[in-house]
């Protein structure tokens, strides 16, 4: 919701700026003949993106802009005190569940735990990142279950180079919201993460996943919006950018 909110405010700065006649300014006109054009409003971080398609508009048209996706994007760039370190993107569209794409290179190979720690502090390395991120105190468990923390990520597989690359696709990490990743930080763990199946005394605490090799903090997120616009003819003929 909040992120419709913004594009709703974003649209409404473009239709308030726009001048009464014509309606769409020729400074829109020739950027449309370039590809992937971009026009910034006074929101900070905010791109809005016009498809681009060659149009003529009569001065007596009328247009209607409507926000088609909002896409939020955040990176965390992962380091640690072992040759351990990776990027991680975040996106999401609009209130959908968050991609996390994963590249993770000086692995051991195998499995090693992964997951949104509480804190987006590394002031004292990744073990000031706190707990799992948790905010409905439940016990640790598969990104599947349930019964998880909201920061199970379950783990990632590094290949015989130590390089480790996965797309995960979770509902319970949004990009905004009182549950946000904003101020987190992601761990990636020296051992595989038994998903609080394994006995072991620390398994519904942390997985049993070992120590934290490297670990990469979520600040800020970007959000794009993409924009379609109708324009009415007197004559009935509608059209779209």
């Amino acid at each position: 919701m909040q992120a419709a909110a913004v594009a709703a405010m974003a649209v409404h700065t473009i239709l308030t700026a726009s001048p009464p006649s014509p309606l769409l300014s020729p400074s829109i006109f020739t950027s449309l003949s370039h590809p992937e054009p971009s026009l910034h409003s006074s929101f900070q971080g905010i791109s809005l993106k016009f498809p681009r398609q060659s149009l003529a508009v009569a001065a007596s048209s009328k247009k209607s802009l409507s926000v088609v996706a909002a896409t939020k994007k955040a990176v965390a760039v992962l380091k640690g005190n072992s040759t351990v370190e990776g990027v991680v993107t975040l996106t999401q569209e609009d209130d959908g569940p968050t991609n996390v794409n994963v590249r993770v290179t000086g692995l051991t190979p195998g499995l090693h735990g992964f997951h949104l720690h509480e804190y987006g502090d590394t002031t004292n390395g990744c073990i000031s990142t706190g707990a799992h991120f948790n905010p409905n105190n439940m016990t640790h468990g598969a990104p599947e279950d349930k019964i998880r923390h909201a920061g199970d990520l379950g783990n990632i597989v590094a290949n015989a180079d130590g390089v480790a690359e996965a797309t995960i696709v979770d509902s319970q990490i949004p990009l905004s919201g009182p549950n946000a990743v904003i101020g987190r930080a992601l761990v990636v763990h020296e051992l595989e993460d038994d998903l609080g199946k394994g006995g072991h005394e620390l398994s519904l605490t942390t997985g049993n996943a070992g120590g934290r090799l490297a670990c990469g903090k979520y600040n800020k997120w970007k959000l794009n919006i993409v924009l379609s616009s109708l324009v009415y003819f007197p004559n009935g003929f509608v059209d779209s950018f």
